[in-house]
């Protein structure tokens, strides 16, 4: 299937200002990982691990820095030598640091430990409990910096807690107020929220002020408790797309994932690959896509895009160190066509 995208394609309008300083700025989760080299074990019998950096806020700037975009980035680190290699990862991919700022009280990075039991079995181990990403505070917050962007990406860890919370408050209020493009990453982490009432409140109110919605089932669920909605992703789709958001992108794990727009509704199959952990495709997927439909592509092709990204970051060791670039990514989708077809077809 070659997919055409269509003349008055609405997607088209999401992105303008391609003049701007900045394509994306992603506000939020900057962490530290160490994943081990020393697979399929359980965590507890595992030695040595390997640091990346990580945060799906963070995965997505760099992902999206490997394609060429203008990334900035809205964030607070630690004032030691973790917070070092952040900025100096950053700064190596092109990534703009004149608005992470740097903890004052000793706050630290926070880490994660993942376990890879086997290609189809991972789990995480955070680290969260007063670390620096949760430190933004709206004083952080610059309207300008914001307004200099063509989009602003929020991440649901963003909102667990204060002074964070007001922090990506004030941004979406930027946002909204520019005519930025607002992408709302549920990023779902149990850590630090109080009650699943306070993530219903705080997720669906960003979310209803989106422009692009990127979740789960398991985080649409969460976002929808309070809504009396019945858990499809028809009934998803109905809600939100009455009201701000114009794409919704609803991913099943190794199912793949479903989007929904005034333009088409889309099933996404993942591509076939050797996987050796369950992680990490999600932001693959989330800065492959954006990048898509920043370039111009159609809707189907920047899906096609992101399918293959998530398909080559769970065949990696890493997340934000082995994002692909453009070329690594249209060759992967050639040789993979080749060999499965069209893995994005009309609902």
């Amino acid at each position: 299937m070659n997919y055409q995208k269509e003349e008055n394609d609405p997607m088209s309008v999401l992105f303008e200002g391609a003049g701007k300083a900045l394509d994306i700025i992603p506000v939020g989760r900057v962490a530290i990982d160490f994943n081990p080299t020393d697979m399929n074990r359980p965590l507890s019998e595992s030695a040595n691990f390997n640091k990346y950096l990580g945060g799906s806020p963070a995965n997505i700037a760099v992902g999206m820095a490997r394609y060429g975009r203008k990334v900035g980035f809205l964030g607070k680190v630690s004032d030691d030598s973790f917070g070092d290699f952040v900025t100096h990862f950053f700064l190596n991919e092109g990534i703009d640091c004149s608005h992470i700022t740097r903890c004052k009280n000793g706050e630290k990075l926070g880490l994660t430990f993942t376990e890879i039991l086997s290609p189809t079995q991972s789990s995480i181990l955070m680290y969260r409990e007063g670390v620096a990403d949760l430190m933004l505070h709206p004083d952080d917050v610059d309207e300008a910096y914001v307004a200099s962007s063509r989009s602003l990406l929020i991440s649901g860890t963003s909102l667990c807690t204060s002074p964070t919370r007001e922090a990506a408050l004030k941004a979406l209020a930027f946002a909204r107020k520019n005519g930025v493009t607002v992408i709302f990453d549920a990023d779902y982490r149990a850590y630090t929220w109080k009650n699943k009432d306070e993530i219903a409140i705080y997720t669906s109110l960003v979310a209803q002020s989106a422009d692009i919605v990127l979740g789960s089932r398991e985080e649409f669920d969460l976002m929808e408790r309070l809504l009396g909605l019945d858990g499809t992703d028809e009934a998803s789709a109905r809600y939100w797309l009455a009201l701000q958001p114009q794409i919704l992108v609803i991913k099943h794990g190794k199912e793949g994932s479903r989007c929904y727009s005034e333009s088409g509704n889309w099933l996404v199959r993942p591509f076939p690959v050797n996987a050796m952990k369950g992680f990490g495709g999600g932001d693959g997927y989330a800065s492959a896509f954006l990048h898509g439909l920043m370039a111009g592509k159609s809707l189907a092709e920047a899906l096609e895009m992101g399918s293959a990204s998530a398909a080559m970051l769970v065949a990696s060791h890493a997340c934000s160190k082995d994002m692909p670039d453009e070329e690594a990514l249209t060759a992967f989708i050639r040789e993979k066509k080749a060999q499965c077809g069209d893995v994005v077809t009309l609902l």
